[in-house]
């Protein structure tokens, strides 16, 4: 039987069944249908402004690779006039974060693009290994998502930069809501959810987002926008999207994450992807319109407004942020790699001219397929738009309130924080406080 053809172009060999709504279809197509996709995600969600200086958080994974790439192709196909550059964050972990710092180097060089890197020893006094080896491996993923947020904010106001994006992907965005519904955490759906996420004092500056004080001409580190541009995308299709396209990406998880909480959230969302792959989308979705129902939560953009700024504050200080590698700091190596592995596989096999076809008729549809009437068809801006109306007079309970917290900075470093010491300094409190005040020095001895 010849081999099915592109549903897009219906000319070339279809090589690839996406993972979103299992179309077949040929490798340019995916890639052109891909870029176009997240080009719409960007324009219909006003993420940049033209001639702004946006910060592509860089830690050398697969998520981070195609946001650079994809953003700097698009930069040039539709004249956004960006001024791009890499940042990337050096936490200190020898046999991994040092051996992906040199794939974030070769991107940078191939790509053209400027490249920052800022080290927590350089701001904290403090590598991973050794907060690793003062704290044991549980809870060490708390001490790297307070350190790496503030370290991208920090790094972001080095480079005068007011916006940064990050390869947060829909996958990444379901754990997440997944996690706080676990933990009881309702009111950071909102951030969660949202593909924009802005610190609340950048809403009550003058400032516009991603440029410069005209005053004091600088961006101070608590004024940093930051934005997700990959949030619909899955995660399988960005690796297909790496694949096809030869990215170069380091793809070794951080060897400190396993025991991260993500994982188990992650495991669960999985199960759900290989039962029905819409689920992600549909987690996310509920989550979005869960946040709805939190009283004094912040808007579907992100932004936090009027009084509502002092209850946003918990949710910046708090918020991880993504950059362990291929696992954006979850315990999620194992599927994405024999991912890879299959598809270099195929992709010899191709060459050989030992692959065989698997036709339809040996393959047990679900009974909620639906046939693709135009794969061609763009997705809608925003695919997690519910068509239902909510009745917004149902219900007469009275909900409370929650307490809302004082906005303001750092006593000590002058971070945002919703407390007189933010949570970094805490961290660093206690880890100072149980290193050693005296080295122990050997000499030689005289004669």
């Amino acid at each position: 039987m010849p081999p099915s053809t592109c549903q897009i172009c219906s000319v070339a060999r279809a090589q690839i069944l996406r993972p979103k709504n299992h179309a077949k279809i040929c490798a340019p197509c995916f890639i052109k249908l891909f870029e176009d996709e997240v080009a719409e995600t960007v324009e219909a969600s006003e993420l940049f402004q033209p001639g702004e200086r946006v910060a592509i958080g860089a830690s050398g994974g697969k998520d981070s690779t195609v946001l650079a790439s994809v953003l700097k192709t698009l930069n040039e196909r539709h004249a956004w006039n960006l001024d791009l550059v890499l940042l990337s964050i050096d936490e200190g972990i020898q046999g991994y974060r040092d051996h992906s710092l040199e794939a974030v180097k070769r991107n940078s060089a191939e790509l053209g693009l400027p490249l920052k890197i800022v080290s927590y020893q350089e701001l904290y006094g403090w590598s991973m290994d050794q907060v690793v080896a003062q704290v044991g491996k549980k809870g060490n993923c708390t001490y790297c998502g307070v350190f790496r947020r503030q370290a991208l904010d920090r790094g972001a106001a080095m480079l005068g930069v007011g916006h940064v994006v990050t390869g947060h992907n829909a996958d990444d965005v379901a754990e997440t809501v997944l996690m706080n519904l676990l933990r009881g955490d309702l009111p950071r759906l909102s951030r969660a959810t949202s593909i924009v996420t802005s610190t609340p004092s950048a809403t009550m500056s003058d400032q516009s987002h991603g440029k410069r004080d005209e005053e004091n001409k600088a961006v101070t580190f608590t004024n940093i926008k930051r934005s997700k541009p990959l949030m619909f995308a899955y995660e399988k299709e960005i690796v297909l999207y790496a694949h096809h396209k030869k990215l170069d990406y380091f793809s070794t998880e951080c060897i400190y994450s396993p025991e991260a909480f993500r994982g188990s959230a992650r495991t669960l969302i999985k199960s759900l992807e290989r039962i029905r792959p819409e689920s992600i989308l549909d987690v996310v979705r509920s989550g979005k319109d869960m946040a709805k129902l939190v009283p004094n939560a912040n808007n579907s953009n992100g932004k936090v407004c009027g009084a509502d700024q002092d209850l946003a504050a918990k949710g910046a200080e708090d918020e991880v942020a993504g950059g362990c590698g291929t696992a954006n700091g979850k315990s999620s190596g194992g599927e994405m790699a024999a991912m890879e592995q299959k598809l270099r596989r195929d992709e010899f096999a191709e060459e050989q001219g030992t692959e065989t076809e698997i036709t339809g008729s040996g393959v047990v549809a679900r009974k909620d397929d639906a046939p693709i009437q135009n794969p061609s068809k763009k997705m809608a801006s925003n695919p997690l738009q519910s068509d239902q109306v909510k009745d917004s007079g149902r219900g007469t309970g009275r909900q409370s309130l929650p307490m809302r917290q004082k906005l303001g900075q750092c006593e000590r470093c002058g971070y945002l924080s919703s407390q007189a010491i933010c949570k970094a300094c805490v961290l660093l409190e206690g880890l100072n406080k149980a290193r050693p005040r005296t080295d122990i020095e050997l000499t030689e001895a005289a004669g």
